[in-house]
């Protein structure tokens, strides 16, 4: 017998399988997935992309958010992008790196601090899910983490940045972490985001010195 808590994973799951109006605007309009409406709203909110900018764009496949940081740059600065997995082929541009490779490893941390240092980090990174809540808002606070260092290491003074979290995690413990490296450090879900979904972003602005 399936429980409540499966029937409402699966129709989650579900749920996701179905283009929705994001999905299909992103279709239209050359992007790859539905995500890059969250960080365009978080954008426009916060200015975390200007032209000229460096900017290190952490698990970025399939690529809108590489592909909307190329359109804003305008070919302009330049741009990293990491993932594990390939981006699509038609996310190119004559002032993008992409690293292919694990965001944990020394050797791609390497080569992301010589391209560097950024004026913005964006981050929509997510671990494999399992299903259960506990266990994928652990990996997600672990991402953070991860994507919080480089921050701290490749993120130049008055530099911004944004990340994707799943509610539930250590988000204020987050939070309190980003409040000593930057001037403004606070949650935000954007409007794009799935009702369903438990993915919310954390914001850091104004890197201090």
């Amino acid at each position: 017998m399936v429980n409540s808590a499966d029937n409402l994973f699966r129709m989650a799951a579900n749920s996701y399988e179905k283009p929705d109006y994001w999905s299909k605007k992103a279709f239209s309009e050359g992007y790859p997935a539905r995500s890059v409406y969250k960080l365009k709203e978080l954008d426009e909110k916060f200015g975390l992309l200007k032209k000229n900018y460096s900017v290190l764009d952490l698990g970025a496949a399939p690529g809108s958010w590489t592909v909307f940081a190329l359109r804003t740059l305008n070919g302009t600065g330049h741009l990293t992008s990491i993932d594990l997995k390939p981006l699509a082929k038609d996310v190119v541009g004559s002032n993008l790196t992409f690293i292919q490779g694990d965001l944990y490893d020394e050797a791609v941390r390497v080569q992301a601090r010589d391209l560097g240092p950024y004026d913005s980090v964006i981050c929509d990174a997510a671990p494999p899910t399992t299903g259960n809540r506990t266990v994928d808002t652990a990996r997600s606070t672990g991402l953070v983490e991860l994507a919080i260092f480089y921050t701290q290491t490749m993120l130049k003074p008055g530099g911004n940045f944004v990340v994707k979290i799943f509610q539930g995690g250590d988000q204020q413990q987050l939070l309190k972490s980003m409040r000593q490296i930057f001037t403004t450090a606070r949650g935000f879900k954007p409007e794009a985001c799935r009702t369903e979904s438990f993915e919310t972003y954390l914001v850091g602005l104004d890197k201090k010195g």
